[in-house]
């Protein structure tokens, strides 16, 4: 059975870029960025590498749309769930100390 091959240079030059992407994420430690600039910029490296490794190291890329779905929508929606947990708790912990001091 002969499977669909994909030129090693495609695979070298995500490496590649996988190890810019590393770099920058530490770079960001390494000129001392402070609050939430420097989480905005290691979050968004990181998802940045998290996408190319799932597209084309896991194949997604050339994957279904259905397939596709069916694998991010759920982490997807546990995100947004999550998030608006936090702006719940944020919530929570403001009236507390606003009615319990």
């Amino acid at each position: 059975m002969t499977g669909q091959q994909h030129p090693i240079s495609l695979y070298l030059k995500i490496w590649a870029l996988l190890f810019v992407l590393s770099t920058l994420s530490y770079l960001v430690d390494y000129f001392h960025f402070q609050g939430y600039l420097r989480w905005g910029l290691i979050l968004t490296f990181m998802l940045m590498k998290a996408g190319l490794i799932v597209a084309v190291f896991m194949h997604m890329a050339w994957e279904r749309l259905a397939l596709v779905c069916a694998i991010l929508l759920p982490p997807g929606c546990l995100l947004v769930l999550v998030g608006l947990m936090v702006l719940e708790a944020e919530n929570t912990f403001a009236m507390r100390l606003l009615f319990f001091r």
